[in-house]
């Protein structure tokens, strides 16, 4: 196990999204669009959507989870501020009512590899 400088480490911005069901072709869509955007600005370095697999499904909601990698925590703190509220409001001219947004930040603590198990 190693411990990370939290200075230097990447760090997890995530946000987990329920759109309705009727809605979630339309809103994968945009969502792609979305996510280049964010990876255009400052600090950004990658990101990954996934689709959540529930262990009680909705037959009227599509869970989706978009985990975005940033250069350092500064990064996020600055994006937060300077251009978070524009592209939450662009979610919201498409989809308001239609969709329910949680976020999250995830820091590194530490670091256990397979190898790390074995011993």
């Amino acid at each position: 196990m190693r411990c990370i400088d939290k200075a230097l480490a990447l760090t997890i911005y995530e946000v987990t999204i329920e759109i309705d069901i009727e809605l979630a072709a339309e809103y994968r869509s945009w969502l792609a669009a979305h996510v280049r955007e964010l990876l255009a600005l400052p600090g950004f370095v990658s990101a990954q959507v996934f689709e959540v697999e529930a262990e009680v499904n909705d037959p009227e909601r599509v869970g989706l989870v978009v985990q975005y990698r940033l250069r350092n925590h500064e990064a996020l703190v600055r994006y937060l501020a300077d251009h978070a509220p524009a592209m939450r409001a662009k979610a919201d001219a498409s989809f308001l009512g239609k969709y329910a947004a949680k976020r999250r930040v995830l820091n590194p603590l530490c670091e256990i590899l397979a190898k790390d198990a074995e011993s």
